[in-house]
């Protein structure tokens, strides 16, 4: 099976690779939009500034490809934000795969820091990629914007207020937090990322 990364000017893809290569997958990390469209599951991490990003994206053509792809995609992070339509971060218009938008947390408490940094829990689950899991699993976060709960929120956390951990329409799923840094969950939410790329 070819599981390949989207290559871009976003951090922490190499964490990705390195979290596959732990369940035994070589992915290939490229911004070749033929290999990329070929690929059997496309992973869509990284870090980063959503303006800088899809400008990126879009001088080289990827956002075109993003939104063309068939197969299984996982957005991570920054990835999940720019498949949104529009994010508050640099007012941006992102990919628009979700028509739903990415917002600053606006801490209400003291103690509510931002950004929303640490282990937090998934609930809600309503999806494959959560098979095998209990509600309230712990995963990893990283993050100053969120997307709300919308009919497209497949697992929810709440960090000021509740948000979408977990997002997705169609082929295209997408999570805020940090598989490949969650431990055994993340590996487990991978695998299952994997395994429904190859029932397709």
């Amino acid at each position: 099976m070819d599981v390949v990364i989207i290559k871009y000017n976003a951090g922490n893809i190499y964490s990705v690779v390195h979290a596959l290569n732990r369940l035994g997958v070589s992915p290939i990390v490229t911004d070749n939009k033929e290999t990329i469209s070929r690929a059997d599951c496309v992973l869509f991490p990284g870090q980063g500034e959503a303006s800088k990003t899809m400008e990126y994206l879009r001088n080289n053509q990827m956002d075109i490809l993003i939104r063309q792809l068939k197969q299984p995609v996982l957005g991570i992070c920054i990835g999940m934000q720019l498949l949104c339509s529009h994010s508050e971060e640099g007012n941006t218009p992102c990919l628009g795969m979700f028509d739903v938008p990415v917002q600053r947390f606006c801490p209400k408490r003291h103690e509510d820091k931002i950004p929303h940094m640490g282990w937090n829990t998934i609930s809600h689950l309503q999806s494959p990629l959560f098979e095998g899991l209990s509600e309230d699993a712990y995963v990893y976060f990283v993050h100053s914007y969120y997307v709300p709960v919308n009919p497209y929120s497949i697992a929810v956390t709440d960090y000021v207020h509740p948000f979408s951990a977990a997002i997705r329409k169609n082929n295209f799923y997408a999570v805020q937090f940090h598989p490949e840094k969650s431990g055994k969950t993340g590996e487990h939410i991978l695998r299952n990322f994997l395994n429904l790329a190859a029932q397709q």
